[in-house]
């Protein structure tokens, strides 16, 4: 069987070598203040010599936007929300200006929509429907957006599909809403009909999609798959890689590293977790010739026959767009009990693919920027703050591949409520290779909310690990395989979910500071050998590379 699987030269590897060292020299945010310089990470040697298929470590050197770009496309101005109405001193309802300006811009095809400096009253939410519009304001600390109202005001009471009380506002949706104009249609239709849907990429009933070809067998890491009949695809198209799960749950246990632990886990009565099956993977077409058809990145799985291989389609998504350079503000208030919140969020994306979110700080949000069955976006110098949030940052629904760096949970302005629940960057629902890379959280944890979330990496971040995960049992594992926390300063001693070597299959915890079980424990779901790394215990700062995702993007250049 042909593959894609891209060589990486020795050239290649000797210059990103080159820019390592470089590194090491020069140290990290998070060094520790020792005489000697990081020392090289033996890891990491070992990862470069087989950087697609490393049994604990994920290749996620092309996560984010445009595969990770460092800079966000600049479209022009043809449109400030002044010309609509919008009032930047608070004195009137602002909303039905900025929508009506984003609609319009989106109508003819894109471009940039100009909030200038001010504060700007919104009694509803703000709505990016179309693709290649960006909102931009003045700055973080210029322009301001002050959200009057919530979600269960402005859309409905919106109930869990798993049943009981809960507000699935918890968990989705936000105060500016980056979603598909028919994708956003057809949730909050479905919502306020109390029918309660599923929000990924094949719609509410994931029956929206059709087959454009069937794949051949190949291997996790390769670029390149062979399929029967080519005839439906093209280049440039964005796709959906589509697995089913067998009778055995062969695939469950593929992601969980695979060997005797998850074969002898017990799938059947994990209800939430299967729900979440199949896995579905957007990914961009880069070639298509004769019968072999190229990815923008690597196969996150294998790909076997047992699992009915597919590529499909998906609803429309919504590509090109971002919001840049403003505060979102909600109106303070306290903060919910545990999963019964109003939906003061913040900023989310959903079904949005090559996406971007700039310069964004949100404030007395319940629950702050998701990332709901989006992939190939960039959060980038985002910041939660206020009085404290149930979800910081959440990902979840099938989410791939997206990148959030240089972020920040600052700590709560206000004692936290009864009956609450923080939780941090958090990840779950079969999401895989997202990066959290230069974060300082003065709250929150590195939480997974159960649902066998796999192949994420968080990298050089300094936290106050006092949050807690979530997840009930029906979700299955923490973790699935290949989980990487590498250089991490924990500030106040908490191993629980910083330390994950005991308790994430084929995972690798790499110079983390030294920490003892205390508060939450957990205990692994597989049983055996977790086939684990630990390395550099107790040194953050002190290995080389200082940031793994920053390193695994040298070896591409």
């Amino acid at each position: 069987m042909e593959t894609g699987r891209r060589a990486i030269s020795r050239r290649s590897l000797l210059g990103s070598a080159t820019a390592v060292a470089t590194a090491c020299v020069v140290g990290t945010r998070t060094a520790v203040a020792a005489t000697a310089p990081p020392a090289p990470s033996p890891l990491w040697a070992e990862f470069r010599r087989n950087p697609y298929s490393h049994p604990q470590i994920p290749f996620v050197g092309r996560a984010g936007q445009r595969a990770g770009a460092h800079r966000f496309p600049r479209r022009p101005v043809v449109a400030n929300v002044l010309a609509y109405g919008a009032e930047p001193d608070g004195s009137a309802d602002s909303a039905p200006a900025i929508n009506r300006a984003v609609a319009a811009v989106g109508e003819r095809g894109g471009g940039t929509v100009l909030i200038p400096a001010g504060t700007y009253r919104i009694d509803d939410l703000i709505r990016i429907g179309h693709g290649n519009v960006v909102l931009k304001g003045a700055g973080s600390t210029r322009t301001k957006l002050y959200a009057t109202k919530n979600l269960t005001e402005l859309i409905g009471v919106y109930g869990s599909r798993y049943g009981g009380d809960k507000s699935s506002w918890s968990w989705a949706g936000g105060l500016i809403w980056l979603c598909p104009k028919g994708r956003w249609d057809s949730l909050t239709t479905a919502i306020k009909a109390k029918a309660w849907p599923f929000e990924g990429w094949t719609g509410n009933k994931r029956d929206e999609w059709r087959t454009l070809a069937t794949v051949r067998p190949a291997r996790r890491g390769d670029r390149s798959v062979t399929v029967p009949d080519a005839s439906r695809l093209r280049r440039g198209q964005l796709v959906l890689l589509r697995l089913a799960d067998d009778a055995g749950h062969t695939l469950l246990e593929h992601m969980a590293g695979g060997g005797a632990g998850p074969e002898e886990y017990v799938w059947d009565d994990k209800t939430k977790l299967t729900s979440y099956v199949p896995y579905e993977w957007p990914v961009r077409l880069t070639a298509v010739k004769r019968n072999k058809v190229t990815f923008e990145r690597p196969l996150p799985l294998d790909v076997r026959p047992e699992w009915d291989p597919r590529i499909t389609t998906l609803v429309t998504p919504l590509t090109g767009s971002g919001v840049e350079g403003l505060t979102l503000e909600a109106m303070e208030t306290p903060q919910s009990q545990h999963l019964l919140d109003k939906g003061y969020n913040g900023v989310t994306f959903q079904c949005a693919y090559d996406c971007w979110a700039d310069d964004i700080t949100v404030r007395h949000v319940d629950n702050g920027f998701g990332l709901v069955a989006a992939s190939a976006c960039t959060l980038r110098r985002t910041r939660v703050e206020g009085r404290g949030s149930h979800h910081p940052y959440f990902c979840r629904e099938g989410s791939h591949d997206n990148l959030i760096e240089d972020f920040a949970i600052a700590r709560r302005t206000v004692p936290a409520p009864a009956n609450t629940k923080l939780h941090g960057i958090n990840v779950e629902g079969l999401s895989s290779y997202n990066v959290w890379s230069r974060g300082n959280m003065e709250t929150g944890t590195f939480d997974t909310h159960r649902g066998m979330p796999f192949a994420n990496v968080r990298t050089e971040i300094t936290v106050d690990n006092n949050g807690r995960h979530g997840g009930d049992a029906s979700a299955g594992p923490l973790y699935g395989a290949r989980f990487t926390h590498w250089n991490v300063t924990v500030t106040n001693e908490r191993a629980g979910l910083i330390r994950i070597d005991q308790i994430a299959p084929y995972s690798a915890t790499v110079a983390i500071s030294t920490v003892r079980e205390f508060d939450q424990i957990d205990v692994p779901d597989f049983s055996g050998p977790l086939g684990s790394r630990i390395e550099a215990y107790g040194q953050p700062g002190g290995v080389c590379p200082g940031n793994l995702y920053e390193a695994q993007r040298a070896l591409l250049t």
